[in-house]
């Protein structure tokens, strides 16, 4: 996500923020492809089609990490509203006051600052994690939803908001409304079409195709060109369980490429079986770092070997040697 301010969905003008961070822009390097073959996800695929040119809103739901905001992208991206900013907030990141600004604005003197439902007019806003709102914020969605009122204020717009609701999260939503922790009204509002997307283990078919996908994003990241997978690797990444489904895969290949010395990524490079704990918690940067300084010690201080040991140019690890201050 970008640490941008949130433009202004009509005409890309930055506003006034209440608040910066990177729960207010979705990226802007465009929507990401559908990679997927499996017969899981021809439901995903045929509401995409189906929804092309829409105004519905939509719920997306499913398991962390199965790539609920690629799909509000793609939502977005193949929607009348496709040239217009996709407006985010994240209910999960943000503490109760701050979504409460985030959303509906915050009166600053003799100056509104203007929330992202505002903002959002005429656009798509997209609500990460919208079962971590409180019932008050969800009685007021529900209010500007209807009539376009904002904290019981009217807005200048008659009627109900031109404003198209891309939601989702991970909680049975279900559960939440039956517990009285979620308003069923705003969830018939909210949930026009509701988009289920299955974990990983329940669509093996596109494990290759996804891994293939990422070796190829990364690789162009990190100026490597690795050819794929041995057999052996393949094997052990259909036979993975992934708990963190999609977003795990993409973590654990995109480590691959930064370890990977040949040409092929190996069951080695992929860190899945014994022997990976020490990683726990480390970050890719933590693993270049180490990678980097091992090479060097390995060639004496050598850079142009240490560069070959690591599939880069020499001039590309003297930028990674300067990013780490080695």
């Amino acid at each position: 996500m970008s640490h941008l301010r949130c433009p202004n969905p009509i005409t890309g003008d930055r506003p006034t923020s209440v608040l910066d961070g990177d729960h207010r822009v979705l990226r802007s390097d465009g929507p990401p492809p559908l990679v997927a073959e499996s017969a899981a996800m021809d439901h995903v695929r045929g509401v995409l089609e189906r929804l092309r040119q829409s105004h519905a809103n939509v719920l997306v739901t499913g398991e962390r990490g199965t790539g609920k905001e690629g799909l509000a992208r793609l939502l977005h991206a193949t929607s009348q509203r496709s040239g217009r900013t996709l407006v985010a907030v994240s209910a999960s990141v943000l503490a109760d006051a701050g979504l409460e600004t985030e959303l509906f604005g915050q009166a600053n003197g003799g100056a509104d600052l203007a929330g992202c439902l505002e903002l959002g007019r005429g656009a798509t806003v997209y609500l990460e994690g919208i079962t971590g709102t409180s019932l008050d914020q969800q009685r007021k969605l529900l209010e500007f939803l209807r009539s376009g009122a904002l904290n019981g204020r009217a807005s200048g717009h008659a009627g109900p908001p031109d404003v198209r609701i891309i939601s989702s999260t991970h909680v049975d939503i279900v559960d939440e409304v039956d517990s009285g922790r979620f308003d069923q009204d705003l969830l018939d509002v909210l949930g026009e079409i509701e988009v289920r997307l299955p974990p990983l283990r329940k669509r093996a078919a596109d494990i290759p195709l996804l891994a293939r996908h990422f070796l190829q994003v990364h690789g162009a990241r990190y100026g490597k060109s690795l050819h794929g997978f041995d057999a052996q690797a393949m094997i052990v990444l259909e036979e993975h369980e992934w708990p963190g489904n999609v977003r795990e895969l993409e973590q654990v290949v995109e480590r691959a490429v930064l370890l990977s010395a040949g040409v092929e990524v190996t069951v080695e490079d992929l860190l899945l079986g014994p022997g990976t704990a020490a990683l726990e918690g480390m970050t890719l940067q933590d693993v270049e770092r180490v990678l980097i300084k091992k090479a060097l010690t390995r060639h004496d201080g050598n850079v142009s070997r240490a560069a070959r040991t690591l599939g880069l140019s020499r001039s590309a690890l003297y930028r990674r040697l300067h990013r780490h201050g080695l």
